[in-house]
């Protein structure tokens, strides 16, 4: 076992960064060695796609079959949705199938199916891959697009599960047209096809039960066209088994990513201030649709190329590191803050606890 007594005091931002990163790394090396299964990272990854897939679309013929509550099966298949975002996650960082590219890409078309909400897995990369360089900053356009550094209100409540909400919004304020149309043409690229057509059903989904929910408390109903209530049968169905799924994970992944993440003061390049760790027991139901990211996305951060599940693993031993060295745990002021580092600005009341809840 590595030693985790390190003492804190002395040491500077890249010291405290190092020690946790090489305990996580030596935990991580044990594991392996206890595990062997555990070298055999392609194989988990294909295994763990299966399952997800398996999950969803056996959901989805129980649902179909009348075995499923619709809304049994809107949960199950956002949590399986949720394991294949940690896959893309994964792959985005080249850790399945490094060396070879059809399996890689093949594996990258076959997550963003099972999440058609998100954009395009290909573009995501360079966005991620700055968003680690440059994580809290302006220049973090990943992590803006999913509100953090917004005040909270309601326009974050409405941008923070629905990007083309969000997309709007930003559209909506920017000064000039010529920025207007940059974010227009923008958001086509990056979320063409699949998000354009799940976004523009789950649009069709609210104003067609909305209209009838209206017309209900008016004493009348809608005469839909006989071709109409046929589209809208394959649009709810699709609303159960993969829309719905993904609009709940979107909105639970980007609650959590986007408050444990700072944004504005950070340091560049300090590992030490980019993240926290967000484990309240109340965040638990979000974390069910997120595959635990409060907990577990700030060991990533340190150490990048460890695939997900071995984060998971080595949590407990990471975060007795990482409150050792001063990374904040549950700074809930940060709701109040905007997200910002510096606990000054706003109406900050939370303190850091002295250990990490597991």
């Amino acid at each position: 076992m590595h030693d985790t007594s390190a003492n804190a005091a002395g040491m500077n931002a890249q010291q405290r960064s190092a020690h946790i990163r090489s305990v996580v790394l030596a935990r991580g090396t044990a594991l392996r060695q206890r595990y062997p299964v555990l070298e055999h990272q392609d194989a988990i990854g294909v295994g763990i796609l299966l399952f997800s897939f398996t999950g969803m679309i056996g959901c989805a013929a129980l649902y179909l079959g009348g075995y499923l509550a619709w809304w049994a099966c809107l949960l199950l298949n956002a949590f399986f949705a949720s394991l294949t975002h940690e896959l893309e996650h994964d792959l985005i960082h080249s850790m399945y199938f490094r060396k070879q590219r059809v399996p890689h890409n093949l594996m990258l078309a076959l997550v963003w199916m099972a999440r058609p909400s998100t954009i395009n897995p290909w573009i995501r990369r360079h966005l991620h891959l700055n968003h680690h360089k440059v994580s809290g900053t302006e220049a973090d356009l990943e992590e803006r697009a999913i509100t953090n550094g917004e005040p909270w209100g309601l326009v974050r409540l409405l941008m923070v599960g629905d990007n083309v909400m969000s997309s709007l919004i930003r559209m909506l304020r920017a000064k000039t047209r010529a920025h207007k149309l940059s974010i227009f043409k923008r958001t086509l690229r990056v979320y063409a096809p699949l998000a354009l057509l799940n976004w523009s059903a789950w649009y069709v989904f609210l104003g067609f039960h909305g209209a009838n929910g209206i017309a209900r408390l008016m004493g009348s109903a809608v005469d839909w066209s006989a071709n109409t209530l046929a589209l809208m049968h394959v649009i709810d169905i699709a609303v159960v088994v993969l829309i719905g799924p993904n609009v709940l994970r979107t909105f639970c992944l980007h609650f959590v990513s986007s408050n444990m993440h700072y944004y504005g003061d950070v340091e560049p390049g300090n590992i030490m201030q980019q993240t926290q760790v967000l484990n309240p027991w109340w965040l638990w139901p979000m974390q069910a649709f997120c595959f635990n990211f409060g907990s577990t996305h700030g060991i990533h951060h340190f150490v990048v190329k460890e695939p997900f599940y071995i984060r998971q693993m080595t949590a407990p031993v990471a975060h007795k590191a990482m409150a050792q060295m001063g990374v904040r745990f549950n700074d809930l002021g940060t709701f109040g803050r905007a997200n910002r580092f510096d606990r000054t600005i706003g109406a900050d009341t939370s303190k850091t606890p002295e250990s990490a809840h597991h």
